[in-house]
């Protein structure tokens, strides 16, 4: 296989051809042997020894020719792509670099045990472009614009103040939105669904000119150990990744630098009355009933004001289940100093709503029956004129764009191996067998 002829010109370097065939070649192999979970040692040794081949050699192509591969997908920076729509263009027009949108869809039908973990190659390219100093800010950027699906669903909603998604509520009151998540059989969990649902209804709270701040709480259950009672959020869903249905892009990088990131620094919009700022920001509140785990307890780390139910608790269960728990790793330190960080993240501490270090993750701890009234006090404080412009300046202070940046070029690919780590496969595989 010789360079695409897409290829920008420096691609013909020597390690292309040598990239083209190793990729080749795995593919090869791995068409002519069992499923993952059924091969035997020595098959999968060899499988893992030409997947580490290949991957080598993209590395070091990356490392070389990370900014041309991206001016060739971005038309030179003109053209901004989501990860998402990246990715499926670099599998076009670089074919040895990231799979296929066909064998992706392959995998994607499999159980997380019978995937050959081609996600790896897409958190290789995606890391190697979020290090780029030209390539990375740019793409943060694109990330940071209003998704299609938001701006159709932007006149229904700044003229109704209302838009039911699958898995959010979001209700303009009083100059409030709303967001309710609202998985009530699911405890909140989240996946593919829950991100997509979460990034439109941010994209629309921050468009609306009719919204000052946002508020962010979990609905109530139907589940029978929860029903009828509000829930923030169980995290991960455990059984959608032990499926096979959590992506990287889709889900883990996506819900990073989607609709977490725009909470933090606003969406990115090309207006010329804003010159004074690209970015729309608002503030935000989140009320946190029954428990914050996992991805729920990383919510709140980029949230201006929150406040929890005296019987509620936090957790991130990251070593438990294998995985990284999105940018946590990040943030949390500045909350609650490096010892209690390592506690919650390496050893799975769970932090208790009444505990005195739960003042360092929730601003507010009252009883249940005064939730209501407490969050209504908290959105009218937010409301200050000068709130926005501290807010911003804050959040360039603590976490300062390339040193998130960084971060997720690093996450992208730990991310992504962590994705496939036996001990998670065999983890979930558990959890998806109880639940089956």
């Amino acid at each position: 296989m010789t360079a695409p002829p897409t290829a920008p010109e420096t691609a013909a370097s020597a390690v292309w051809p040598s990239l083209s065939e190793a990729a080749e070649l795995t593919g090869k192999l791995l068409e002519s042997l069992p499923r993952p979970s059924t091969r035997s040692p020595e098959q999968r040794a060899d499988a893992t020894a030409a997947k580490d081949t290949a991957r080598s050699l993209r590395a070091r192509f990356l490392d070389a020719h990370a900014d041309a591969v991206y001016d060739r997908l971005t038309q030179g920076r003109t053209v901004s792509l989501r990860i998402e729509e990246l990715v499926e263009a670099a599998a076009t027009a670089f074919p040895a670099l990231v799979p296929s949108a066909e064998l992706l869809a392959a995998e994607r039908s499999r159980p997380q045990a019978d995937k050959e973990g081609h996600e790896i190659d897409q958190g290789i390219l995606l890391s190697a472009l979020l290090r780029s100093p030209s390539a990375g800010p740019h793409l943060l950027d694109a990330m940071l614009r209003p998704t299609p699906r938001a701006l159709r669903l932007l006149p229904e909603f700044t003229e109704t103040g209302v838009v039911q998604m699958e898995a959010v509520r979001l209700e303009r009151r009083d100059g409030v939105a709303r967001l309710t998540m609202c998985r009530d059989d699911c405890l909140n969990a989240e996946d593919n669904r829950q991100v997509d649902d979460m990034e439109t209804a941010v994209d629309l709270a921050l468009l609306d000119p009719g919204v000052r701040v946002g508020l962010l709480r979990g609905g109530e259950m139907s589940h029978p150990r929860h029903r009828g009672k509000r829930v923030f959020s169980a995290g991960i869903n455990l059984k959608n990744l032990s499926s096979g249905d959590i992506s990287l892009v889709d889900f883990l990088l996506r819900r990073e630098l989607g609709y977490i990131h725009k909470l933090v620094r606003g969406v990115l919009v090309d207006q010329p009355d804003l010159w004074h700022s690209r970015h729309v920001e608002k503030p935000w509140v989140a009320a946190v009933d029954g428990f914050a785990i996992g991805g729920g307890f990383q919510l709140l780390m980029v949230f201006d004001h929150v406040i929890a139910a005296a019987d509620s608790y936090f957790s991130l269960p990251a070593a438990k289940e294998g995985i990284i728990p999105g940018v946590a790793n990040y943030r949390i330190g500045r909350f609650v100093g490096p010892r209690v960080a390592r506690q919650v993240i390496l050893e799975g501490r769970r932090i208790w709503a009444k505990e005195p270090d739960a003042r360092l993750l929730a601003d507010e701890v009252v009883e249940p029956h005064e939730m209501d009234a407490t969050i209504e006090r908290s959105l009218v404080r937010l409301g200050g004129e000068a709130v926005l412009a501290n807010r911003r300046m804050l959040n360039l202070a603590e976490e300062p764009p390339d040193a998130f940046r960084a971060y997720m070029a690093e996450f992208a690919l730990q991310q992504a191996l962590r994705l496939y780590g036996e001990d998670v496969i065999h983890k979930v595989g558990r959890f998806g067998a109880r639940s089956a």
